[in-house]
């Protein structure tokens, strides 16, 4: 029985097959007996590759799987995995047929059991910046007297910073503020080791710092009292916690985050180094400056010099300059005297020759105004008489001289003389003027055949 079995096994086995077809058979058996999987473990070896593909090994105590995700899903993970990892992931299980290598096509991977731990995160992280928690940055001083470091006395980080303090700033005292950074009770630690500080008022400003490690490592960063404690300092806070891809609560609510511990410690202090090259720098240009200056005066003092050499030179030609004006001054007035004395003489010679007839001339001039005299006087005598005769007429013509021997003058309403009375109608007003006074009437009939010497009947 047992060797027709094994004959029989034989049989079917002498059908050789091809590697390729091996490796083909054995996919597509995982690929139908395994659909998405997850899998826990360690990632061990990790490797990003130039094209974006993410390589490891997903390990435990007892055994391990290779693992690859490709660049379309790990642009998805929110973290970047590192070798000691504890994570997760949902994988499609395969055979990699050119090697004939089992392994975990990875879909999707999150860090192991840290769901919860990265929701508390989440919650958190939004109440405390819908509060504004996190808006209020303050400045970092320029130039820092002292520079406090909260962190354990054991960690690697501190080293660290304290090299890089060394380096930078060694004239910049440093005061280490010790206190637990993990483990049960940190954050409350770390919290009331940032108050002591802050009351304390012994430095300008604090770094909070600790090396890298895992998200449970680090949870004493993501308490609220830790994120309340930094606001509350008197100092700016810089937060230098794990690495780079390290996220906390802390860092949200620092005054500036660091990626390490080290670029915390080298944000705060000033480089020593490069602040002494830009002294250095100035005081080359305050000497270029002063040279600069100094050249200066020095060439208006050897102008001034040169000027003063010979003091005599210019007093001389001043001199000779006024002596010229002067000489140039006294021709001048000389020729003027000469003119106005020749001008003088001329007058005084037509002033000679024509005395004669200015002497006729007035002679004439008293005559004449003599018989202006006579005949103004006969002029007005007879323009007064003829006033006086005018003036008699003129009397004798004035109506009202004619009102004074008893007779009216008659005025319609318009103030017009009535001369015609057959113009008058019955009703008409009239106005008469007498040689004293007036009196108005009207017209009851009007005549005009009346004799003149008949007075016109009226109206009183």
């Amino acid at each position: 029985m047992e060797s027709g079995s094994v004959d029989e096994n034989l049989g079917l086995a002498r059908e050789s097959i091809t590697v390729s077809l091996l490796n083909r058979a054995v996919a597509d058996l995982l690929a139908r007996n395994f659909r998405l999987v997850r899998v826990r473990g360690e990632i061990a070896n990790f490797t990003r590759a130039a094209s974006g593909h993410w390589y490891f090994t997903l390990k435990d105590d007892r055994a391990q799987v290779r693992c690859a995700m490709f660049r379309g899903r790990n642009q998805l993970v929110d973290f970047m995995p590192r070798d000691g990892d504890e994570v997760e992931v949902l994988a499609q299980v395969g055979l990699y047929e050119p090697r004939g290598e089992y392994q975990l096509t990875v879909e999707a991977v999150q860090r192991a059991g840290l769901g919860r731990l990265y929701e508390r995160f989440l919650q958190l992280k939004n109440r405390l910046q819908a509060e504004g928690l996190f808006d209020a940055k303050r400045p970092l001083p320029a130039f820092p007297r002292a520079i406090g470091v909260v962190t354990s006395l054991q960690a690697a980080a501190l080293r660290d910073v304290l090299t890089t303090l060394a380096r930078r700033s060694p004239q910049v005292a440093v005061i280490v503020y010790p206190v637990p950074v993990q483990g049960e009770g940190a954050g409350s630690r770390i919290a009331a080791m940032l108050e002591s500080l802050s009351r304390r008022g012994e430095v300008d400003v604090a770094l909070l710092v600790r090396g890298g490690g895992s998200i449970e490592d680090l949870w004493a960063f993501n308490e609220e009292a830790v994120a309340r404690a930094i606001r509350a300092c008197a100092v700016p806070v810089i937060v230098g916690v794990g690495h780079e891809s390290d996220v906390t609560i802390a860092d949200f609510a620092a005054d500036l985050r660091a990626p390490t511990p080290t670029a915390a410690a080298e944000m705060a202090a000033p480089d020593r180094a490069a602040l002494l090259q830009a002294v250095e720098e100035r005081v080359a240009q305050l000497r270029r400056l002063a040279r600069g200056r100094l050249q200066q005066v020095q060439q208006r003092l050897d102008y001034c010099q040169r000027a003063l050499a010979g003091p005599r030179a210019p007093l001389q030609a001043l001199a000779a300059r006024v002596h010229a004006l002067a000489l140039r001054a006294g021709h001048a007035l000389s020729r003027h005297v000469v003119a106005l004395r020749r001008c003088g003489e001329e007058l005084t010679a037509r002033v000679q020759r024509a005395a004669p007839r200015i002497e006729f001339r007035e002679h004439l001039l008293q005559r004449r105004a003599s018989a202006l005299a006579v005949g103004a006087r006969h002029l007005l005598h007879e323009r007064q008489v003829r006033l006086q005769t005018l003036a008699a007429r003129l009397q004798a013509l004035d109506p009202h001289a004619v009102l004074a021997r008893g007779y009216t003058l008659a005025t319609d309403a318009q103030g017009r003389a009535v001369v015609d009375a057959a113009k008058l109608a019955a009703g008409d007003l009239l106005r008469l003027r007498f040689a004293r006074g007036s009196a108005s009437t009207r017209v009851v009939h009007a005549d005009a055949g009346a004799d003149e010497g008949s007075p016109p009947r009226s109206a009183g």
